[in-house]
């Protein structure tokens, strides 16, 4: 494939990757501000509410959420700590190494109200003319 063949297809992937960053960080902004939660602390909440008994392992959610163990770690702490005991950690009564992160009743309702906000922020950053045209035009470049 010549590189003037390659250069639609390139450009059409850029422009994705930077409208996704940017709705990224609206998400970010709003969730912080109406929720004190970040972004991934969403994840965590939502992957909890939608595995069988609102439980997974710690190396689940690393791997699902795209962390360190470290920064899945303190994460984790953060949200055992503060904003209402959203989720609980517990042993493995199976296998005593293995932690396993449940999502409580508060982590449930938080949880609830922070998928309003997600959702509203966007509906907001997806029914403007300019992005509906951006996301066109790259996915017109990527077919090509």
């Amino acid at each position: 494939m010549e590189n003037d063949q390659k250069a639609p297809l390139f450009n059409g992937w850029l422009a994705l990757t930077r409208m996704q960053a940017a709705v990224a960080q609206n998400l970010e902004g709003a969730l912080q501000q109406e929720h004190g939660l970040s972004l991934n602390e969403c994840y965590v909440l939502l992957f909890l509410s939608e595995a069988p008994e609102k439980k997974l392992k710690l190396y689940q959610l690393q791997e699902m959420v795209g962390l360190s163990q470290s920064a899945l770690s303190r994460l984790v702490n953060r949200l055992e700590e503060k904003n209402c005991q959203v989720l609980r950690r517990h042993s493995c009564e199976d296998d005593r190494r293995a932690i396993y992160a449940s999502l409580t009743k508060e982590g449930e309702e938080k949880l609830e109200k922070v998928l309003n906000t997600f959702c509203k922020t966007l509906e907001s950053a997806f029914s403007s003319s300019a992005v509906q045209e951006s996301l066109q035009s790259a996915f017109r470049q990527l077919k090509r």
